[in-house]
């Protein structure tokens, strides 16, 4: 883990930075809840995407007015968050269908892509701790997407949703190996900016009844999963990972998982099985692994990445 000098740490307590991980990583373990609530209106898949990014993008894009200088990094950028949010078309679809614990557990295999994505493209080799917790990472997915889980009938709609993990570690590479030039809010901005533009040709071929909800009240889910899930946890999140390091992100950020199963639970009374309880121990087992040493791809990657 990178050691991060007193002068440019934020003037914030340790404790509150903690706090600040735990909170934004439960806002975005509360995707699901806005996520199903949308498409059960009759809303688009990737209309709920767009609506994610959207706010981000208007907001801070001045920000990226006064990074122009720095138009190669924005590129890249712009490229991972296209990627990343044609990825997320496949994480709301597979909410549609199955059980917000299930796509969870498939979701946070993103460490994975990230160690091939990273290994392959960007000759960044990972260590055996990675590989270790990356290891326990599949048999979790294997074992929430295995046909006794999951009806035969869904599994297409499962691999589907893979985009999505793939999109984020997609995603972490670039931020990792060619954004770091520019400041964390330029990142943000970069990728959510990419995202609409990636999705902005879905919806301006969509017909109108598919882009909006039916009711009126509605319309706060739209605001909620902008800000709620996007605009307000990225900046916290930005803001405190670097406090408390890497190890301590990834292990309080591991919150999202249980999140998600609580979402599922709670508002869609979705019973929580056996393997999904497993997969979820496994997951949180592999993040922890990689507490002690210095493990760039899964840990210390998490801690220097505001885009979930």
């Amino acid at each position: 883990m990178a050691t991060i000098s007193a002068q440019n740490r934020p003037s914030i307590p340790y404790g509150l930075a903690v706090v600040g991980v735990l909170f934004a990583s439960i806002c975005f373990g509360l995707v699901p809840y806005f996520s199903r609530s949308l498409t059960e209106q009759g809303v688009a898949p990737y209309a709920v995407a767009f609506y994610r990014y959207i706010v981000a993008a208007i907001l801070l894009l001045p920000v990226l007015f006064l990074h122009r200088k720095e138009w190669r990094a924005i590129i890249w950028g712009l490229s991972a968050g296209a990627v990343m949010g044609l990825g997320w078309i496949g994480y709301v679809t597979a909410l549609e269908a199955l059980p917000a614990s299930t796509v969870g557990v498939l979701y946070m295999t993103y460490p994975v892509f990230t160690l091939v994505i990273a290994w392959a493209v960007f000759a960044d080799a990972p260590t055996r701790r990675a590989l270790l917790a990356a290891g326990l990472i599949v048999v979790a997915a294997v074992i929430a997407g295995s046909p006794g889980s999951i009806p035969a009938e869904h599994l297409p709609t499962l691999l589907i949703s893979l985009a999505a993990p793939f999109g984020f570690g997609f995603g972490i590479c670039v931020l990792v190996h060619r954004l770091s030039r520019i400041a964390p809010l330029a990142r943000i901005a970069s990728v959510s900016l990419g995202s609409v533009l990636g999705l902005a040709p879905l919806i301006l071929g969509t017909d109108v009844a598919e882009l909006f909800p039916t009711e009126k009240s509605d319309w706060l889910l739209i605001v909620g999963i902008g800000l709620v899930t996007a605009l307000v946890p990225q900046l916290i999140y930005t803001i405190c990972s670097p406090v408390i390091g890497a190890s301590q992100t990834a292990v309080a950020g591991s919150i999202e998982l249980p999140t998600m199963f609580a979402v599922g639970f709670l508002a869609f009374g979705e019973a929580i099985t056996v393997p999904q309880a497993l997969a979820c121990a496994l997951v949180l087992g592999a993040i922890a692994i990689t507490r002690s040493r210095k493990t760039r791809a899964v840990s210390t990657v998490l801690a220097r990445s505001p885009n979930r």
